[in-house]
This record gives structure tokens, sequence and C-alpha cells, in this order.
């Protein structure tokens, strides 16, 4: 194994990637292999085209004449493309994409043979679904499960095969993928967030969900990674002594791209320009070999699909480039982990950015409606959107100094605090004409103003408000967005409902002026939810005992989190906004806690092997050396000997201490796991492997990073931090 890790170095050092040249203006490139509206102008009848437009924006369902020849449109187009294959490309629970190809080869009862491809194939495929998670709904005898296209979300070529996004649904109807609930939060704050809408402009007829997320990840050269088999097992380090020179001097963050970084980007971004995917922005992050990549903000459904292709596209694009792309969220301990920031707003059909502030008062109110409507969805479900990013490897990461803590809060900025401060002063009630008139001209007409001078950022703060939309920072860097949006989307649609109800009471029975309704609804919002609010430090544990005071939830790992899943209150939300039956949501929740159950049991299976097949043989190997050494002293000095070899005889004794706690350890953490496996209750298993085994982990590392120090660095079978850290 050492041998192996110095020919690793080795290779690391002398390889010399291609330069990567671009090809054409990106401009030029873009969308060029997505079957998109210019692609189908150019292949579709007049009549296919209306048909998938409407499918697109009204939702209506595409007939088998329609969906014949867009099918046939679509094949001559890939066939033109030198494509040979197509796909139903789905995100099923496993939090990675899915995808079964068919060849479009047919053969002819004359021994020929075509290519072909129908309605039928488009529309509907019927892959195994037996292996995939489903948490209870169906058995794993079953196989049937159903793909859907999904024509909101357009075809793409992914190489040699046509790529379909589709949904993944059981044979007896119930969603097994992000994609299902996804759409239909979507449909439902479209719905909600339209007929508020229509208090300011009687021609909004859609309300679309935007997202725009920020992908952080490693770079770490492939053939060192060979040499460590925790990172290719768990895409994280289990063990390894931090390197001397990491982030402290922040000289890594904003700098100058590594050449090899650099010409790996420049092939993905080509690769996102030919998929459609709008990457605009590369940087370098704060810890070494660390990286974002992130896109022109995008309609929700499609930048999810975006980023879930784009991590696979990632992994390709670096093997060609001899790198491993790490997307754990904290891939090495010590340094900052990698998040997924969500920057997350509704736009009207007419153009309006509902969460931006316009020249008018009225359109002020209108944006207020949506800001405070916004952060009461927050209030009242901070616990379930805590949930929504919940994972094994975002427990790392959230609460650490480089990512907000598990407490969900609202960053607003100051002025936008005293703007609210305002609002919720205003007289409970009727408004006189004067109170009218300076509440919009001196608190809501100078809403733009405020903003100009409110563009700091609370970087410990989970979900915050950036001028024109909110962000959600605390999404992991390895999730799939589907889970979070459609938590957002929900829990906000179902606000603006009680929103337009309570407003409809005000004006319908109370003879209120709308505007005046408005008013009074969002002065008692404001007041309800305040204590979401929060400008301090995330990190301190000032804000842990406040945010308790306040009756937040502060739930710091998955098992403890994704309890209100399965909450009556969370299935009642979800049922009623048509997002998921009760069958869905609970089988959502034994999906990840099973998933949390086998990700500890992996890790402490490999990290055992690793100790004790790899460390403990090598420490034992150069203790042997030192003690050869001292018996030759001994034999050349005799009585001297002790003072000469005192050195060697401390390693000693420390050597041995430490392979103790290594196999000390290991043995107890086997036989908890082994408790934990017998467990059948998955909430009982989870928190077993949570407060039982877990622990284990960090003990028995601690022994193997201080041999990493102690060991001939020859002899040490591991590519070390400073080896894996920095590009050569």
């Amino acid at each position: 194994m050492a041998i192996l890790r110095f020919h690793a170095l080795k290779e690391s050092i002398t390889y010399k990637p291609n330069t990567f040249i671009e090809k054409g203006k990106r401009s030029e490139l873009f969308g060029t292999n997505v079957f998109n509206e210019n692609t189908m102008r150019q292949y579709l009848t007049k009549d296919a085209f209306k048909g998938v437009k409407s499918a697109i924006e009204e939702g209506k369902k595409i007939n088998r004449n329609v969906a014949d020849q867009v099918a046939s449109s679509m094949k001559d187009w890939a066939l033109s493309k030198g494509v040979t294959h197509y796909t139903h490309w789905f995100q099923p629970l496993t939090g990675a994409t899915a995808e079964k190809h068919d060849a479009f080869f047919e053969t002819l009862e004359d021994g020929g043979a075509i290519e072909k491809f129908g309605g039928s194939q488009l529309v509907q495929q019927e892959p195994d679904a037996s292996s995939f998670p489903s948490g209870g709904i169906r058995n794993t005898f079953e196989a049937r499960g159903y793909t859907a296209w999904d024509p909101s979300s357009p075809a793409f070529i992914y190489e040699t095969t046509l790529c379909i996004p589709t949904i993944f649904v059981a044979y007896t109807g119930e969603a097994l993928d992000y994609k299902t609930p996804l759409l239909r939060a979507l449909n439902t704050i479209d719905v909600a967030a339209t007929d508020v809408c229509k208090y300011f402009d009687k021609n909004v007829k859609k309300v679309t969900s935007f997202m725009g997320w920020e992908q952080e990840y490693f770079l770490v050269d492939k053939n060192l990674v060979a040499c460590r088999p925790d990172i290719t097992l768990t895409g994280r380090t289990l063990l390894g002594h931090s390197s001397a020179k990491g982030q402290q001097l922040d000289d890594h963050y904003f700098g100058s791209i590594p050449n090899r970084a650099l010409n790996f980007m420049r092939d993905l971004e080509n690769q996102c320009m030919l998929l459609g995917i709008p990457a605009k922005t590369r940087h370098n992050e704060v810890a070494p070999n660390q990286f974002e990549i992130a896109p022109i903000h995008e309609e929700a459904n499609l930048a999810v699909d975006h980023n879930s292709l784009l991590m696979d596209v990632m992994g390709r694009v670096a093997s060609r480039h001899n790198f491993k792309v790490l997307l754990h969220e904290k891939p090495f301990a010590n340094i900052n982990g990698s998040g997924k920031h969500n920057n997350w707003s509704l736009s009207t059909d007419t153009g309006i950015n509902l969460l931006k502030p316009g020249k008018t008062p009225m359109s002020n109110l209108q944006f207020l409606t949506f800001f405070v409507n916004t952060i009461k969805a927050v209030y009242e479900n901070e616990e379930l959107l805590r949930a929504s990013i919940a994972s094994a490897s975002n427990d790392h990461r959230l609460g650490s100094t480089e990512a907000p803590p598990a407490i969900i809060s609202v960053f607003i900025g100051a002025q936008l605090t005293k703007v609210l401060e305002e609002l919720e002063g205003v007289t409970k009630g009727k408004l006189s004409p004067e109170e009218k008139t300076d509440l919009k001209l001196n608190v809501v007409g100078k809403i733009p103003d405020v903003l100009l001078d409110n563009t700091d950022r609370n970087r410990t703060s989970p979900f915050a408000f950036t001028g024109n939309k909110f962000e959600f920072r605390a999404v992991g860097s390895l999730e799939n967005c589907g889970n979070p949006m459609t938590v957002l989307n929900t829990i906000v649609a179902k606000q603006l409902k009680e929103f337009k109800k309570e407003v409809d009471v005000l004006v319908d029975d109370k003879n209120f002026k709308k505007d005046e309704a408005i008013f009074n609804v969002l002065r008692e919002y404001i007041k309800a939810s305040k204590d979401i609010l929060f400008e301090g430090n995330g990190y301190s544990e000032a804000w842990e005992k406040e945010a308790k005071k306040r009756g937040l939830s502060n739930n710091k790992n998955t098992p403890e989190a994704l309890k209100v899943k399965v909450h009556k209150s969370t299935i009642n939300l979800f049922e009623e906004m048509g997002v998921m039956s009760k069958i869905e949501a609970e089988a959502r929740y034994e999906v990840e806690i099973e998933s949390y159950i086998k990700h500890i049991q992996i890790e402490s299976r490999v990290l055992g092997d690793i100790a004790r097949n790899n460390i403990v043989p090598t420490a034992v190997k150069y203790q042997n050396i030192l003690i050869d050494n001292v018996k030759g002293l001994k034999d050349i000095f005799d009585k001297e000997y002790t003072n000469l070899a005192k050195e060697q005889l401390n390693l000693i004794k420390a050597i041995s201490q430490h392979i103790d706690g290594i196999n000390s350890n290991v043995t107890k953490m086997i036989e908890e796991r082994k408790k934990a496996n017998l467990l059948t209750d998955v909430t009982k298993k989870a928190e077993a492997y949570c407060q039982n085994v877990k622990p284990f982990l960090e003990d028995i590392r601690y022994h193997c990073d201080k041999l990493e120090l102690l060991v001939d660095d020859e002899l040490w079978p591991l590519t070390k931090y400073r080896e894996l850290l920095f590009i050569r």
C-alpha cells in the first residue's frame, strides 16, 4: 500500500492534462444538444408544437397523435447528431440519477432493421423498480414501476444517448422520485401565488418558482484517491491528520484558479453549454482544492434537473482530467466543507419578481405581501425546512464554522427589520386617510431606497434575504435540490392560501378596503413570526440559548431532524396541498432514515477495516524497526543504551498505546453495531447508530491520526492531507 502511495504521488506530479480548447462562443453552443423551443420549431409540426407548449405552460395532456409526432421528430433530431440510444432519465430516492438505455434499433420480419421510436416509448416506460428505495410502498419482488415524460423539462443528448426527463411512480401510482412531489408543489405555489397576485394585478395568470443553485465541490487527483479506500467507498476521508498548511492563510478563496482545475472547468462549462445548463460563475472556494460553479437562475423544476445532471457530468469530465470530484459535504476534517445554496424567488407571467420592490407603493405592498408571507411560512415550518436538508453527510457541516447552524432562522438586514417594525406598529383596524398616506409614502414607498443600502449578508444565516430573493444556505452539496424545493414551495403556498382567506374575510365581512385588509393581516403576521428573525452570529452559544427561549428547534442530527416528516401536521400539510399522500410522506421518512443508517454503517465498517488491516500493521512494522534499533544499541553500548534509546523507547510505548486504542475501540464499535442491527424499529436503529456507533469513528480516527505523526512517512500506506489538498 505504501508503494502504491508513492507511485500515485509520482503519477500526480508528472501528470500533464491536455489543454482544453473551447469551441465557439458560449452563446452559439448553448442548448445545442437540447430539444428546446428553437429545436422544436424546426422539427415539429405547428399542431405538435402547440400541443407541447400547452402541456408545458398550462399542464394540458398531450394526445397520442401529438406524442407520435414529437417522438418521430426527437428521433430524427437525435439521429442527425449520431445518437444510437434513448433513455427515460429520472431521479429516484437514491439521490442519484437513473437511466436504462434502449436502442432505436428494431428488426423487421424480412431480416432487415430500422430505427424506431414512437409516442408510446416517449410518454411511458416500465423499468424494473424492485431495487430502488420505496420506503415500503412496494415489495422487493414487485418489479413494476413507471416512468412518464415530463415535457416541461426538455430532452437532451448526452454522448450518444437521447435523455428524456421523466417522473418515476409505483405501479399503484405513488411517487418514487424527487420530481413528482416537486411538480405538484410548483403547481400549488402557482395557484396560491396567482390568487394573491390578483389583489395587485388582475392580468397575472401564472406565477413561476425560480431557483439558482451554487454548487461547491472538491477536486482531488484520481491517482491519489486510488490509495484512499475511505474516499472511494464513502466519499470522504475517515482519517488523516491535518496538513500544516490548510486554509488558514485565506489565500485560496477567490484566488487564481490552478491551470489543471481551469482546464477541467472549461471542459465542464463546455458540456454545460451543450446541455443547456446556463453556467455563469466559477471561482476558488475557501478550502484548498475547493471550487464553485453557479448558473443563471431558472424555473425550479428545470434548475433541479440541471443540478442533478451537472453532478453526474462533473464526475465524467473530471475523470478525463485525471481528477476525482468530491461532492460530500465534509470530505476533509478541520477545513471548510461544501454546501449548495438554493436561491429562491417567484415571478409572474407579466415579468414581475414578487420578491423585488417596485417603483410604486402598490408594487411595494405586493413585495411586502410575499416577503412577509415567506417569513411566516418559514416560522411556522422551520422544523420541516430543517428536515428537508437532513442527511448523514450534511450533519458534519451544519453548525460548523463554515456553514449555517441547525437552527433555522431568517436574516433580512437591519433596514428591512425597521420597516417590519414600523408596519407592526400600524393601528389595528381601519386606517384613516392620513395614516394610509403616511404608511404608503413613508414606509412602503421607501423600501427600494432601503434595499440599496441593505446589501450585506449574514453567512451564518440558514435562510437569508439577499435583495430580490431568499437564499436557503443550509442545503448540502451532495443533496438533490428537489427535496428542499418541494418543502419550501409547499409551505409558502399553504401560507399564501391562508393569507388570502384572512384578507377576503376582512374585505367581504368587515368592509375593509383591500389595502387596509392586507396591512392588517401583514401586521399580525409580522408580530406572530418575528421570533424567526435573527441578525447576529448564528455560531454563538448565546444564539442557541436565545433560540431555545424563542421556541425554535435545534435538531443537530438527522434522526432528530427527520421525525417531523411523519408528524400528523406535516402529513396533513402535504395532503391538503396535494403534494404527497400519507403513504408517500411516510415512505420518504423510511427511505431517508434507512439511508442514514446505511451511511454510518458503511463508514464504520470501512474505518474498522482500514484501521486494523492498514494502520495497525504499518504501526507494528515501524515499531519492530524501532525495537530492532533498540536491541542493536543495547548490543553495542550495553548499559548506556537506555539513555541513547530514550526517544525510541518512548515512541515504541506511544505506538503501543495507540494500537491498543484502535483495537479496543474497533471491537467496541463492532459490538455496538451488532446491537443496533438487531433493532427492528428504524427510528430506534438510527438513534443507536447515531448515539452509540458514530462516536467511535472519532475515537478511532484520533489514534490513527496520532500514528500518522509517529510512523515513518515511507511506510505510511495512505495519501496524506498535504498530498491530497494541493493540485500539482
